[in-house]
């Protein structure tokens, strides 16, 4: 397995992490003992970094990686974040909590949730605008001070917000979404603010929520529940538009002896040497198909070829719903 530096002074932790989401919450009906499964073989294949978060399910998907790692915590290294709270019989509500109080409570429930007395890399998941960043990643830092985390990391945040808090504490991991179709970091200042203080990007949908693997051809191939029916990029024209740039991943994946998803992974991968990627499946076989990305390499010519055909600008709609964009920290 590759590994990158998480952090200027960080561990070592794989080039590819896993994305655990999907195994509990909106992409389907949940198979834990597939789930289960995968998340073993990810760590035998040397997948040692794990994501999850206390918003998933709720709380189901930090009980089902406790429950996998039960008995082979050493190989894991466990991401989870606090900070979005979801409604009571309200699925598609969420409200934001970055308060002191807040921070200490919910990493009790997380270290009782996944069974471990540390979490590795623990995110603020949204900034609480109600809330200075300084006093949230205070109270995170003091988590690390009592060895309860081990380094810090946040969510979809500007530079300038960035910038404050590793002022405060040393800020190992930003994690955001980054790909082909989601270049927000690139676009702004965000990447050049993590390099600048030595921060690693973490590219959550890398694989633009499966969209790019071209196994999703029409609207109907989503289940019911699945939240992607929901979601601007899937919904009318915009899908049909973002399709066609898809067809044309899936060309230059076959001339490359490649699948759509490993050139998608490859791609953020040669974005540089300090993102990391986390890719999510609750399938073995796909957990596979994705590791193989990592032999993936692409000159400088096949990256602008890339750009060409899907340029920064040509997904057609926003990454979330209006409510949920209002979210991001920008």
């Amino acid at each position: 397995m590759q590994t990158r530096l998480l952090g200027r002074h960080g561990p070592k932790v794989s080039a590819l992490g896993l994305g655990c989401m999907g195994m509990s919450d909106f992409y389907g009906v949940p198979d834990d003992v597939e789930s289960i499964a995968t998340i073993h073989h990810a760590l035998e294949r040397g997948f040692n970094l794990l994501d999850t978060a206390d918003v998933y399910g709720p709380h189901t998907n930090e009980i089902l990686v406790g429950k996998a790692i039960r008995d082979r915590r050493d190989q894991a290294f466990v991401a989870t974040k606090f900070g979005l709270v979801r409604t009571p019989g309200e699925p598609q509500s969420r409200g934001i909590n970055g308060r002191p109080e807040y921070v200490r409570a919910s990493v009790e429930g997380s270290l009782k949730r996944l069974g471990v007395d540390h979490i590795d890399l623990y995110y603020q998941h949204r900034v609480d605008p109600t809330v200075p960043i300084e006093e949230t990643v205070g109270a995170m830092a003091e988590l690390v001070s009592a060895g309860k985390v081990r380094h810090i990391g946040l969510c979809e945040v500007s530079a300038a917000t960035l910038e404050r808090a590793h002022a405060v504490h040393p800020i190992a991991a930003m994690q955001t979404e980054f790909s082909l179709w989601t270049r927000d970091p690139q676009e702004t200042d965000v990447l050049e603010a993590c390099r600048r203080l030595g921060v690693s990007l973490v590219a959550y949908s890398p694989l633009g929520r499966g969209f790019l693997t071209g196994a999703i051809t029409k609207p109907e191939d989503f289940e019911a529940d699945d939240y992607r029916r929901h979601s601007p990029r899937f919904q009318g024209e915009n899908f049909h538009r973002n399709l066609r740039l898809v067809e044309q991943v899936k060309q230059l994946a076959s001339d490359k002896g490649c699948t759509p998803a490993q050139l998608a992974l490859a791609w953020v991968l040669a974005q540089g040497d300090d993102v990391i990627g986390i890719p999510g499946t609750k399938r073995r076989d796909r957990l596979d198909e994705n590791l193989a990305a990592l032999e993936v390499k692409l000159s400088d010519a096949e990256l602008t070829a890339i750009d060409a055909i899907f340029p920064a600008d040509a997904v057609a709609g926003t990454r979330y719903a209006e409510h949920m964009m209002k979210l991001i920290n920008a």
